[in-house]
């Protein structure tokens, strides 16, 4: 049973593969790929962090590897943007530079560094799939990998070169080796939680939020009687050995952060430290990073600590948005349980909502692995809801995998079969009838695929992911001039050569008989309500759109309208 459930757990697994691949091909580059590629390749051909410090290296690297086999032009360290003092704009004019300026082919490059993201999400659904097996059958592990294959999240981040597909297997690991941690409390389990848990943290800074899950998790364990002796001493042992795992943890962080200082000039360091937390909200920390960054032995925990003070900062500043008719900076309250509801395929839901009222007429009893998968899904989701940064339902992707394994467990035992799995075919054919389009996918009750934008864009929709396939759109119909305004990581300029004219709301309407097309994360987030204290002035609201059909459409994100 077990060679047979393996094989079918392949197929499923090779079936995402080729749904990934094939519908990435045409994507042009997202948002964040710019800044990530670019700085990935710098990291591994100059040895070098200076570039988006604020995400950890290891995802980009990895991202960024099969470049150096590909004889790349041109020497980004030659460039005037790589000692300019503004560190961000740094990052985006070299991952210009590298994909459109240099001389390279994008399109290769986009492949290439894509690729790596891919088999780590394939890498990931096969771990989960096995741990979950192992522990709770081949069923359990089946229907919760089925969940995976077949989620349109999954489908969209985990083909792009982002952290949030990365993360997310982060925090599956390291929950997974922190309750092998608990069950054995051994010397061995003590090490490996500080190597496995210094590698997740290299992956996304959003990972600290492990420290508290593990803390409130393992005061649930010892309260559930799994210690013999005293609560009082068990608490301390436990705090003592999550300490030295911690210490383990940071020693392999600094270690991985090596390679980045290695070229980096321990002066440029320092200026860019300053120029990043200048006026940070407390000088406390702020002072401490500056010490670690003048201190040629600290200057790699200097790096890290500079990268993460740097989203915290971020974070609690919130960022610019659009959600269901409004654009705020602080953020919603309704806006990861909209999206997450809307984002994920209904027949999951179904299966959901049948699975909880199951579980609660019959009293099912949770083990302590379920336990867990609660405590982290609660706490994750609380800390998202809290925060005012409101950019896409990726950020809440790593809850997705506990809440497949909490919905298989209790679905395997529904006595109607034939109901599951006549939710299961309608779920595959779903999501092949949504190829390639999985970015801007919404179910039914988001209004679909067509109409999604309505609620949200950005990374939930609009990515700028559409750009190729307006250049074929203008090629197909022989369109010699088209006037644009695009959201993305695209280069329009590198895409449509002389046939795109960029083009914005203040001008105005382009001329007659010309066409004209939008990105619709400009077009909706300029012609929503804001909120607080954003401002839409009445010159960047597009009026001149209002009332006006588009005639077409470049993939799902683009609307190209005629003069």
């Amino acid at each position: 049973m077990d060679k047979y459930a393996n094989i079918l757990a392949i197929l499923m697994l090779v079936a995402m593969f080729g749904l990934m691949l094939g519908s990435s091909r045409n994507d042009s580059a997202i948002f964040d790929e710019v800044a990530h590629i670019g700085a990935g390749y710098t990291y591994l051909k100059y040895w070098d962090g200076r570039l988006n410090p604020e995400h950890p290296p290891f995802l980009k690297s990895l991202a960024a590897l099969p470049l150096l086999f590909l004889n790349l032009k041109g020497d980004a360290t030659l460039q005037p943007f790589w000692t300019i003092e503004n560190v961000n704009d740094r990052q985006w004019l070299a991952g210009n530079y590298l994909l459109y300026e240099a001389g390279n082919d994008a399109d290769q490059i986009l492949f290439w560094s894509r690729l790596p993201i891919i088999l780590l999400t394939m890498l990931f659904g096969w771990i989960l799939f096995l741990w979950v097996k192992r522990r709770y059958g081949v069923g359990v592990g089946l229907l919760t990998l089925f969940f995976f294959t077949v989620s349109p999240t999954f489908l969209a981040h985990g083909r792009y070169v982002t952290t949030d597909v990365g993360a997310a297997f982060g925090f599956f690991i390291g929950i997974v080796f922190f309750l092998k941690f608990l069950e054995r409390l051994d010397f061995k389990s003590v090490i490996w939680l500080g190597i496995v848990l210094g590698i997740v943290l290299l992956l996304k800074f959003s990972l600290i939020l492990l420290l508290p899950v593990y803390l409130i998790s393992g005061v649930f364990w010892l309260f559930f009687g799994r210690v013999k002796v005293g609560k009082v001493v068990g608490l301390l042992s436990f705090l003592g050995t999550l300490a030295f795992s911690g210490l383990i943890a940071l020693a392999v962080i600094y270690a991985a952060y090596i390679p980045q200082i290695w070229n980096y000039p321990r002066e440029q360091q320092i200026k860019d430290a300053r120029y990043i937390l200048a006026g940070y909200k407390y000088p406390s920390l702020e002072k401490l990073d500056f010490w670690l960054t003048e201190h040629e032995s600290t200057r790699p925990l200097g790096l890290y600590a500079q990268g993460f003070l740097m989203v915290a900062r971020r974070t609690a500043g919130g960022n610019t948005a659009y959600f269901m008719g409004e654009v705020s900076s602080k953020g919603w309250r309704l806006y990861f349980p909209t999206l997450a509801l809307f984002k994920e395929q209904l027949g999951f839901y179904i299966l959901a909502l049948l699975a909880l009222l199951w579980a609660l007429k019959n009293r099912a009893r949770l083990d302590f692995t379920g336990l867990s998968a609660i405590i982290f899904i609660v706490f994750y989701w609380v800390s998202s809801i809290l925060n005012p940064l409101n950019i896409g339902v990726r950020h809440v992707l790593p809850t997705f995998p506990f809440l497949y394994l909490l919905v298989a467990l209790v679905v395997v035992s529904f006595k109607r079969r034939i109901f599951t799995t006549l939710i299961i075919i309608w779920m595959i054919a779903e999501i092949i009838f949504a190829f390639p389009f999985y970015l801007s996918y919404y179910n039914k009750l988001g209004g679909g695929s067509q109409t999604g934008y309505k609620i949200a864009t950005d990374s939930n929709y609009d990515w700028g992911q559409d750009l190729k396939r307006l250049r074929d759109w203008v090629s197909e119909n022989s369109v010699q001039k088209i006037y644009l305004d695009y959201f993305g990581g695209g280069s329009p300029k590198y895409y449509l050569g002389e046939k795109y004219e960029s083009w914005w709301s203040a001008k105005g309407a382009p001329p007659a008989g010309s066409y004209f097309a939008v990105s619709l994360n400009s077009l909706a987030g300029n012609q929503a309500k804001a909120i607080g204290d954003i401002v839409i002035k009445p010159e960047d609201s597009y009026s001149w759109l209002k009332g006006k059909t588009s005639f077409a459409r470049s993939g799902s994100s683009i609307l190209i309208y005629r003069f």
